[in-house]
């Protein structure tokens, strides 16, 4: 039976972090020097590169923290710090978009992978988002499958927003998009806080040796 609650807050955990208004006036950036004709292309390209990235990450980053010897439990306490921390800059710190344009400025650098794909559409909260979503052990493949097909439902909407870009950025304009990556900051924040309970709540389930302190 498919819990309709579960699937809305993967739905929005994995919005939140991937933030596509904010990614939008980072992608008007990287296809300044672009011509017009492969705006489209260029979008195809750093939303393809950010889904392999984050897939690969649903699919591998238990085993890898596995096998490093860690539990998920612990990782979803690390990780829930880590993107309230994430979050935290969203709320108070400079913006997205004029975070990663002024990257992307200062390392003369641009393109589909840097800085839209990476970090901009697959961010680090992403890629943590995603592992913490997913328990090889205790969610069957099927539940693990519906993830992946949220996160590319996502992915496709964050392409739409792309490809409407010039539209969306006429309309809301870089404070309006500001506007919206500091509410989706208050969002993941309490989407971390839960995950750090999630992860005290899990490790406290397990039966651990106790081992007295040295």
């Amino acid at each position: 039976m498919v819990d309709l609650s579960s699937l809305i807050r993967e739905f929005i955990t994995l919005f939140v972090v991937i933030d596509p208004v904010g990614s939008i006036p980072v992608f008007l950036f990287a296809i300044a020097g672009v011509p017009k004709h492969l705006h489209r292309r260029f979008a195809l390209r750093a939303v393809a590169i950010a889904g392999i990235v984050l897939l690969a990450f649903l699919i591998a980053g238990q085993a890898l923290l596995e096998t490093l010897g860690l539990r998920l439990g612990s990782f979803q306490i690390a990780g829930g710090i880590v993107l309230f921390i994430f979050a935290i800059t969203m709320i108070f710190g400079e913006s997205k978009p004029a975070r990663e344009i002024d990257e992307a400025s200062s390392d003369h650098l641009s393109g589909a992978v840097f800085p839209l794909a990476l970090p901009s559409i697959a961010s680090p909260g992403a890629m943590l988002a995603i592992v913490v979503l997913t328990d090889n052990h205790s969610e069957p493949i099927s539940d693990q499958i519906i993830t992946a097909v949220i996160l590319v439902g996502v992915l496709l909407l964050t392409l739409l927003l792309l490809l409407a870009a010039s539209f969306v950025h006429r309309t809301i304009g870089n404070t309006g998009a500001s506007v919206i990556s500091r509410v989706m900051g208050i969002v993941l924040a309490t989407i971390a806080v839960d995950a750090v309970l999630g992860g005290l709540e899990a490790l406290a389930i397990l039966d651990l040796p106790y081992q007295a302190a040295i």
